[in-house]
């Protein structure tokens, strides 16, 4: 089988991996050369030179998790490097009224929200019809059900409960996750720091917390709130700051080159 028909097949089981090929290349790697590297770092195929192969696993390693193809330039040789991946996951903490506008959100925006709460009076599909799952379990026992936390996976912890809302941050804090937000007044959250502190977290740890979560756009509203939150989402995961784009002097749109 061909490497760009095992690329069609991961594409194809919503899995995720990335196909690279020489574009332009030394005279000893000759153009049309691929490499297929999996989320796992199992590879197929070579690129023939170990340093260009190494740096060509690297470049996969970082844009698989953010589904996002590109060229890369490494002295001399020119990689194109097509990604497929299902989209990011979001999982919300806290069968609330924000979490069904979040989800509404994040499905209009391509993301696969999660609703986690133990409470299954409130945990109900019905509640919340974006959610791609409703799942009445705590923190630890929900995130196992769903296959634990990857790179592409964003948790939102909105609950204003601390018995869930530290359930859930001990469950994320030695994770993967590359966004851990939690709602709640600057009060709330010196009051969880104190406790997760407490629990033996570290200050490493605690500096992944965004709190309180979402950017500055001054919205009151569940639908506002969520708009917010999906706007640090989409940020992080693109690797910007989010402010606005008219006082921005970079790239609008930012491609390989």
């Amino acid at each position: 089988m061909s490497l760009q028909s095992e690329f069609a097949e991961v594409a194809f089981a919503a899995g995720r991996a990335a196909l690279i090929t020489v574009v332009r290349g030394n005279s000893s790697v000759p153009p049309g050369t691929k490499l297929l590297v999996r989320a796992d770092g199992a590879t197929s195929g070579s690129l023939g030179d170990d340093e260009l192969e190494a740096a060509a696993r690297a470049d996969a390693e970082e844009l698989i998790w953010i589904e996002r193809s590109e060229l890369r330039e490494h002295d001399g040789d020119t990689l194109f490097v097509d990604v497929t991946g299902p989209p990011p996951r979001l999982v919300v903490f806290g069968a609330v009224d924000f979490a069904a506008a979040l989800c509404r959100v994040a499905s209009a925006a391509g993301w696969r929200p999660f609703v986690v709460d133990p409470r299954s009076r409130f945990a109900t599909p019905e509640r919340f019809p974006e959610a791609e799952a409703v799942i009445a379990q705590w923190p630890a026992d929900a995130l196992a059900s769903i296959g634990g936390i990857d790179k592409a996976t964003y948790l939102a912890v909105l609950t204003h409960d601390p018995k869930l809302d530290d359930a859930a941050l001990l469950a994320a804090l030695d994770s993967d996750a590359p966004y851990i937000g939690v709602m709640g007044s600057r009060r709330a959250q010196a009051k969880r720091r104190e406790r997760l502190v407490a629990a033996g977290v570290g200050e490493a740890q605690l500096e992944r917390i965004a709190a309180p979560i979402g950017l500055d756009l001054g919205g009151t509203s569940a639908e506002e709130t969520a708009v917010a939150i999906m706007a640090e989402l989409i940020a992080v995961r693109n690797r910007r700051e989010g402010g606005r784009l008219s006082a921005s002097s970079g790239r609008i749109h930012e491609v390989g080159t």
